[in-house]
């Protein structure tokens, strides 16, 4: 294909600025390593009730994701992983599911990062709130005790019923990762990048073998409020590290 009939292409394609941000969450997801090699998936609903969504294709490397390489599915196609270029079907059973049934999911980020996964192979998983972070998702978080093997459909369709309390954010999925959930890509993105700090800070805290400093419920709580309502900082986080792909000449706007 000519370069100016690749760009004909892509100028065609819907969604371009979420498709976009898309693509500078999976760069950024590899370049911290919490990524999974070829696995792991990201998704963000694009159309009111949440059924249409776009998401990684099947088996491309996060550190290779343009833009325009995102698939646009829906949630309630039933034919979906029967036509060429299909998704992979983990990926399809999970997000689809939550697509299909947890509106208020309009993004969701996937991934096995080693701190959150770490925490899921914990007998138990709960994340105190020792420091700022960790406070963060004080109350704001689900353990899936439940796991059932690979997230196809009737996996995916478990893990969505664990979803439905608007105020959880985050699904430790023992054995397995971690999900996050959001109302865009930034805010996602964000929750996604601290959690695996908060894991991270709590999993070499337990290392030390010394007594855990543990907020009171009532302060754990105001923090993670004053986070919540903290103005404009996931989108700060997502712009600047746009900014650093764009100032690299990075290739994933296209």
């Amino acid at each position: 294909m000519s370069t100016a009939a690749h760009l004909s292409e892509i100028s065609n394609l819907s969604h371009w600025q979420e498709r976009i941000e898309m693509a500078a969450a999976f760069r950024w997801t590899e370049r911290l390593d919490m990524h999974e090699g070829v696995a792991n998936h990201f998704s963000l609903a694009v159309n009111e009730d949440g059924t249409e969504f776009l998401m990684n294709p099947n088996q491309k490397h996060f550190s290779r994701i343009k833009a325009s390489d995102l698939l646009l599915l829906d949630a309630k196609d039933p034919s979906t992983m029967d036509k060429p270029g299909a998704p992979d079907p983990t990926a399809w059973g999970l997000h689809g599911a939550i697509h299909r049934h947890v509106p208020h999911a309009r993004c969701i980020m996937h991934v096995h990062s080693i701190h959150a996964t770490v925490l899921a192979c914990l007998k138990d998983s709960r994340l105190p709130p020792i420091d700022q972070n960790c406070a963060t998702f004080f109350n704001r978080y689900v353990i899936d005790e439940g796991y059932g093997g690979l997230a196809f459909e009737s996996e995916g369709e478990r893990c969505a019923g664990l979803l439905g309390d608007p105020r959880v954010k985050v699904m430790i999925m023992g054995h397995h990762g971690v999900l996050v959930i959001g109302e865009d890509v930034a805010d996602t993105f964000n929750r996604l990048y601290y959690f695996e700090r908060a894991a991270e800070t709590y999993i070499r805290a337990l290392q030390t073998g010394q007594e855990l400093r543990v907020l009171s419920d009532e302060v754990a709580e105001k923090t993670a409020q004053e986070l919540e309502d903290y103005p404009s900082q996931a989108a700060s986080h997502l712009a600047e590290l746009m900014g650093i792909l764009d100032d690299e000449g990075s290739n994933y706007a296209s």
